[in-house]
């Protein structure tokens, strides 16, 4: 064989290991081998036994020697290892929620959790709602229920026993606002006897004056709930300047206990201030059940989510009946 001639068929079966350089008639392998150091790629030969034209399967360096009876475009095998995104959830893992029922922000991402809670929570709401205003009209507008309620305080003292009883346990114990159903059963009765005290502060006012006070109240309720839904302001940083508000709230109560029946105006003051308390209130909770703020609630505590929303729109109603004043016995 010539020097520098291309190898034959036999001689690359019998010798694999083997190839020739064409320009130097350098054997791979041996002294002086590789001629020059440019990338290409080459064909590894196949073994015996082989008998079609083979196929490249990988790519190595310049040997200076290209079999050209080999025109097929050699296959580049990489050999990639996968990413792995590491994140701090895992995927389709609930986040910890801890003991409290306020978490920071993030604590449901997951939308379909958060949309599951809303739900859960407003109409909870609006059944409770229903209830305690189809009540109001009852005693406001039937005269025997109206002078049942009025001289048989007992019930009202009653009542308002039972609200504090079951308004104390569910805010307090974490465990009994969400074991099922003894937190539900405990909202009904808080739900009851709010309303039933609610009832009776109403039959000693004007049948006019309630109306137009449950008027106002969804009136100012829906444009609150609505504001708190869509602004970027995020009234849970306001928690501090809410509860000063409430403690001047506090303090002029008693003022009026000794002033309202001389000066008439102390007790729209007094209606006015209370309002405007619990309106701030209802934004501040509103934003802890919508989610996405500084705090909100965990997915977990729907049963707290209603009683804070529904307490705060029962005593805007209180409030603004109060602004309209003139309460009277009949």
């Amino acid at each position: 064989m010539a020097q520098g001639a291309p190898p034959t068929y036999q001689d690359a079966i019998n010798n694999p290991e083997k190839s020739f350089n064409p320009g130097s008639g350098a054997v791979v392998g041996q002294p002086g081998y590789p001629p020059n150091s440019d990338p290409a790629t080459v064909v590894v030969y196949p073994s015996a036994g082989y008998a079609e034209s083979p196929q490249p399967t990988q790519q190595v360096y310049n040997t200076g020697y290209v079999n050209p009876n080999y025109a097929t475009e050699p296959t580049t095998v990489v050999d990639t290892m996968p990413i792995v995104a590491m994140s701090e959830t895992p995927q389709g893992a609930q986040p910890d929620h801890g003991a409290e029922g306020f978490t920071t922000v993030g604590s449901f991402s997951d939308l379909s959790v958060r949309r599951i809670f809303i739900r859960k929570v407003f109409i909870t709401l609006g059944l409770q709602l229903l209830f305690t205003f189809g009540i109001v009209c009852v005693f406001t507008l039937i005269d025997s229920v109206k002078e049942f309620v009025q001289y048989n305080p007992g019930l009202y003292y009653a009542a308002y026993a039972v609200f504090l009883v079951m308004y104390f346990v569910l805010v307090c114990s974490v465990t009994a606002a969400r074991k099922h159903p003894y937190n539900l059963i405990m909202l009904i009765l808080l739900t009851i006897a709010l309303t039933y005290m609610v009832g009776t502060i109403s039959s000693f006012y004007d049948i006019y004056a309630v109306l137009m006070g449950l008027a106002i109240t969804v009136g100012v309720c829906l444009t609150v709930i609505l504001f708190s839904m869509q602004t970027k302001f995020d009234f849970t940083k306001c928690g501090g300047l809410i509860f000063i508000l409430l403690m001047v709230l506090v303090l002029y109560g008693f003022l009026t206990i000794f002033t309202w029946h001389y000066y008439w105006y102390v007790q729209v003051v007094y209606g006015a201030l209370g309002a405007l308390v619990f309106t701030l209130f209802l934004a501040f909770d509103v934003q802890l059940v919508m989610g996405g703020r500084k705090y909100e609630l965990s997915p977990e505590e729907y049963i707290f989510g209603s009683l804070v929303l529904y307490i705060d729109i029962i005593y805007i109603f209180l409030f603004i009946l109060a602004i309209f004043g003139g309460s009277s016995r009949s």
